[in-house]
């Protein structure tokens, strides 16, 4: 997941309120019958064992943003031998599947697929080896070190759980797995390929997605309204006249506009978007230049940018338009010479939707197997899962972080004064094997909950 570590930095609250229940919104009370609740933990609990072998495969054999080919052929395998429609090959390696059974809403729930450039250092005796060329052309080393196996298994599992209980729900599944969520490109690949359109894969009038977190199996996150930042990558690069670095006034110097727009970026902030809305404006790289005593032809700023809805992403965007073509005619630079802004990677805001919310918690509060629920907390970190219904009007969403972590480890992290074991993108990052069963359980509620026959 997208930045997850940075989400987890307000996560980390959770620690000094585990074991308590928060209870700000009037819940919309769970309809779902006691006995089909029942039925559905058997059902996972039979299949466990199945389901946690496909997820050390995945766990074992970890793939880059839009190289997940082997994973999303395991994927289509398993949807192909249930019976969904299945579409292959979209936005490069995003797979669709769609089980149609009976009138009723339509269902999305989606799973990302991508691993991260990570040497693994878990331990864990179906630990990664593999290596993977990037797109830089690098070779490296590479692991789900943000839990997107389980992710992926999640939807593996789900898809198991459904078709064995057709007889309890009506109406239309569509299961997601997502490429390259960690660029934040994967789910609009998807909807520019044509998912809704040369696919014809139905809009959903609900949206799931779940995804893992270190804190312990039997909790997760549920926050009505404004759960995460939306996010956008922007690239500037600074087109100057090279020279010799005794003889500036010969050149124009894209090193200075470069560190001019580092300065003045920064009242993009306070001085173009509201206070009251989040923005975060981050320069994550600079490059330009090899040599000492050389002025380079170019410079090169990457940008990320944090927002909480679109306007504020549009007026962030209009500010480093503004100051970096100031900077650059204040530099005497050519109109034909003028800096190449380019925007990359979406991801909206993670809007949740209340009602739905309300009838998730008060699903949970009905099973043993969810133990700690911590409500409206919102965090700076971003994800794309919601570019897959953006635009799409009516959808009720709903995204879940949940406690992956082995109890145990958690709990000596905490006496050892930790706030957690590990968290994502670290080497050590790990799922525990009872928080597949644990996600398999959550979303099969879920989804039971949304497609009850009534």
């Amino acid at each position: 997941m997208k930045r997850l570590i940075d989400k987890l930095m307000l996560l980390s609250v959770y620690v000094t309120v585990l074991g308590l229940l928060t209870t700000t919104v009037q819940a919309q009370e769970s309809t779902l019958p006691q006995s089909i609740i029942d039925q559905m933990e058997k059902v996972v609990d039979n299949k466990a064992e199945y389901i946690q072998e496909i997820y050390k495969d995945l766990h074992a054999n970890p793939e880059l943003p839009f190289q997940e080919v082997r994973t999303a052929g395991v994927v289509a395998r398993e949807l192909e031998q249930l019976g969904f429609e299945v579409h292959t090959g979209i936005g490069i390696t995003g797979v669709a599947g769609v089980l149609r059974n009976g009138d009723g809403p339509v269902l999305m729930y989606r799973g990302d697929m991508d691993a991260l450039a990570v040497k693994e250092e878990t331990g864990l005796p179906y630990a990664s080896t593999k290596t993977a060329i990037d797109m830089d052309g690098n070779e490296s080393p590479v692991m789900h070190a943000c839990g997107h196996d389980a992710n992926t298994t999640y939807v593996i599992s789900l898809a198991h759980t459904m078709v064995e209980m057709k007889d309890q729900w009506s109406g239309t599944l569509v299961l997601i797995a997502q490429p390259a969520e960690e660029p934040v490109t994967g789910a609009q690949a998807m909807v520019d390929d044509g998912l809704y359109t040369k696919y014809n894969v139905p809009q959903p009038d609900y949206f799931l997605a779940q995804h893992t977190s270190p804190f312990p199996v039997g909790a997760y996150l549920a926050t009505d309204g404004r759960l995460t930042t939306g996010t956008t990558h922007i690239d500037v690069i600074f087109h100057g006249i090279g020279g010799h670095g005794s003889s500036p006034h010969h050149a124009i110097d894209p090193v200075v506009m470069a560190g001019m727009a580092i300065v003045q970026l920064q009242t993009v902030v306070s001085r173009y978007t509201d206070p009251e809305e989040v923005a975060v404006l981050t320069i994550g790289s600079v490059q330009a230049g090899v040599e000492h005593n050389v002025i380079p032809i170019e410079s090169h700023l990457k940008l990320k940018l944090h927002f909480s809805n679109a306007e504020t992403m549009d007026k962030m965007i209009k500010g480093i338009h503004d100051i970096v073509n100031g900077i650059a005619i204040a530099n005497g630079v050519s109109e034909d010479k003028m800096p190449t802004i380019t925007q990359s990677g979406f991801g909206p805001a993670v809007y949740n939707d209340e009602a739905l919310m309300s009838t998730i918690r008060s699903a949970t509060d009905r099973v043993d197997f969810v133990n700690h629920r911590v409500d409206n907390l919102s965090v700076p970190g971003s994800e794309d899962a919601f570019a897959l219904i953006d635009g799409i009007k009516n959808v009720k969403g709903a995204y879940l972080f949940i406690g992956t972590a082995d109890p145990v480890m958690f709990a000596k992290a905490k006496q050892e004064g930790k706030e957690f074991p590990f968290t994502p993108h670290e080497p050590t990052y790990q799922v525990d094997l009872e928080g597949i069963t644990f996600g398999s359980k959550l979303s099969a509620l879920v989804a039971l909950e949304i497609l009850q026959k009534h």
